[in-house]
């Protein structure tokens, strides 16, 4: 007799957020009991049993649950297809049968269409349409395997499949399912493919002679000529290597050019396509297009045949003439055996090598070194000379310096004093001439850094001055001007010394005999002689030869060297005396004592 069933508000507002609370009172407006059990204790209490004994009574579990895709994994639905497709641009067939696969994937419901490839079909085959859910209409409704059965057309993306057979699985699967599978259908075939499966007639050879003989009994074998094409009467002609085949199953002839490495021409090798060649022809109008047509036998009475050519023989191949000078091994025998020729002796073309004309070399113009200029005579582009590098390396900055002084009859040249350099790494000279105030000579550089030649050498076997030729005393000739070493540098003694065994022997001495008397002032100095005394000694020495008249100092030290027969460096007390009052040097007997 109830009449309200009304149930009481659970959601409330506090603060402006909504919770949920307790019911106050029951469905209808019934009273609710404090000790009321809760939702959780009602459905515990649901699923106990009546027990008699104590203790919960065992639930039994609940059955196992297989998802789909673990129960229906790697199981396929399997059914054989056809479908038809028109021919538009075809003589020979309007519509092509194509038989495929439809494979139906039950784990997810995913179709895939799948046409076995043939050989040589020129048809794009393989796997028509990726595995994916098929749609089934525009409601968004997809294709499942119980729309799939033996005998029914169905049509996917505008295409209609006809199902015609299932295998084994599938056909067990839909029975299993309840569904009643169609009887199987005759896979059809096509009509075109059948068509070229039908042997071909064989065609019916006449009992007359065979056209084809020269072709099947000399079909790929060749006739190789080796040739010259001579054309140096025309501007810029050569001799051109060439190649003639000649190929035996249709009497074609082919030129080729051997072409070599670096020869300037270019790499087309076909002189001559491949083409039957006229030798003789007929007399024909003057008006007959030869140049356009093509020429047929007709016009031609003799074609070029394998008796037109041989060692030693001459041909005109289309205006131009070959020198046929040898052949190959297959050449050789087919001629031995159809013409009976044994004389295949290949004729020598080589070019007999040009007579070397000398190279005159012109005399030297006297413009830079000798070396230098030659080398415009060698090259059209001339290149540096080649230099020693490893002298020059060795013999880096090392350079051998003299005094020289100029032999020239003007008086004002006599007291002119130089300095000059020898460089040991690449054999050139340079002259420097110190700058003297009032003189009236600017000094500077008197000769640049350069190969200075002997006197009496030609430009074609030069003879340049070597460190051996400058000894003291030594007459040095520099393009005209004739100098005289008087001094040397204390290193060029020292080099000399270390490398003695490759200098002469006289050299050496020379430049021994000059430091000698410097050596002996040395000793005089560290034996005891107050060096004080000995400056000031040299001091008032060369005061009182200022005061003298205009001093030979060469001919003084030509005296002392020709008195000291011994080159010891030393001279008695009497001799020198003798020469000092020679020469009147000096003139105060107590200075002369001293020295």
């Amino acid at each position: 007799q109830k009449t309200s069933f009304h149930r009481c508000q659970t959601m409330d507002f506090k603060n402006g957020y909504a919770f949920f609370r307790l019911p106050r009172e029951g469905v209808g407006g019934d009273t609710l009991f404090a000790n009321q059990l809760s939702q959780d204790e009602l459905d515990d209490l649901c699923t106990k049993g009546a027990t008699l004994t104590y203790g919960q009574v065992k639930r039994p579990a609940p059955s196992r649950f297989t998802p789909a895709f673990v129960a229906y994994d790697k199981r396929v639905l399997k059914f054989d297809a056809y479908f038809m497709e028109e021919v538009a641009l075809s003589a020979e067939e309007h519509y092509r049968i194509r038989q495929v696969g439809i494979y139906y994937y039950l784990e997810d419901d995913s179709m895939c269409i799948i046409e076995p490839k043939v050989k040589n079909s020129g048809l794009l085959q393989g796997k028509l349409m990726r595995r994916h859910r098929v749609p089934k209409n525009v409601h968004g409704d997809y294709y499942h395997w119980k729309d799939l059965n033996l005998g029914i057309d169905l049509t996917i993306y505008g295409r209609t499949y006809r199902l015609v057979n299932c295998d084994s699985f599938t056909k067990v699967f839909l029975e299993s399912q309840g569904i009643v599978v169609n009887p199987p259908e005759e896979l059809v075939s096509d009509p075109y493919t059948e068509q070229r499966r039908t042997p071909v007639q064989k065609r019916i050879v006449p009992t007359g002679p065979d056209p084809f003989r020269q072709f099947l009994a000399y079909d790929t074998k060749v006739l190789r000529f080796y040739a010259i094409w001579d054309d140096t009467n025309c501007a810029f002609g050569d001799h051109h290597p060439c190649i003639i085949h000649y190929f035996l199953a249709d009497d074609t002839v082919e030129v080729r050019e051997v072409h070599k490495r670096n020869d300037g021409r270019d790499p087309f090798p076909v002189l001559m396509r491949r083409q039957r060649l006229p030798k003789i022809f007929v007399d024909k109008n003057k008006n007959f297009p030869s140049c356009v047509l093509e020429i047929t036998d007709h016009e031609v009475q003799e074609w070029y045949s394998p008796k037109d050519f041989a060692i030693g023989k001459t041909v005109t191949l289309l205006g131009r003439t070959f020198f046929i000078y040898n052949c190959d091994k297959f050449t050789q025998d087919f001629y031995r055996e159809k013409y009976g020729i044994t004389n295949f002796q290949p004729v020598d073309v080589n070019k007999k090598p040009l007579e070397k004309v000398p190279q005159v070399i012109p005399p030297y113009n006297g413009f830079g070194i000798p070396e230098d200029s030659l080398q415009n005579c060698l090259s059209l582009f001339p290149k540096p000379p080649r230099k020693d590098i490893i002298k020059m390396l060795e013999n880096n900055l090392k350079v051998l310096r003299y005094q020289v002084a100029l032999e020239s009859p003007v008086p004002e040249d006599k007291h002119r004093r130089f300095i000059l350099s020898y460089f040991l790494a690449d054999d050139t000279i340079s002259i420097y001439e110190p700058p003297v105030r009032n003189s009236g000579i600017t000094g500077g550089k008197y000769l640049r850094r350069t190969k200075v030649t002997k006197p009496g050498s030609t430009p074609e076997n030069p003879i340049y001055y070597e460190p051996s030729d400058f000894t003291i005393g030594s007459t040095i000739e520099v393009f005209g001007h004739r100098f005289i070493i008087t001094d040397a540098d204390e290193y060029v003694l020292n080099y000399l010394e270390r490398n003695a065994e490759s200098f002469p022997a006289a050299t050496v001495q020379s430049i021994r005999d000059h430091f000698l008397p410097r050596k002996v002032v040395v000793e005089t100095t560290s034996s005891g002689f107050p060096k004080k005394d000995l400056d000031d000694l040299i001091v008032e020495v060369q005061k009182e030869l200022k005061l003298q008249e205009p001093f030979d100092t060469r001919q003084f030290h030509e005296a002392f060297h020709h008195c000291d027969t011994e080159g010891s460096g030393f001279l008695d007390k009497t001799r020198f005396l003798t020469l000092c009052d020679r020469f009147n040097v000096p003139t105060s007997t107590i200075l002369l004592k001293k020295v």
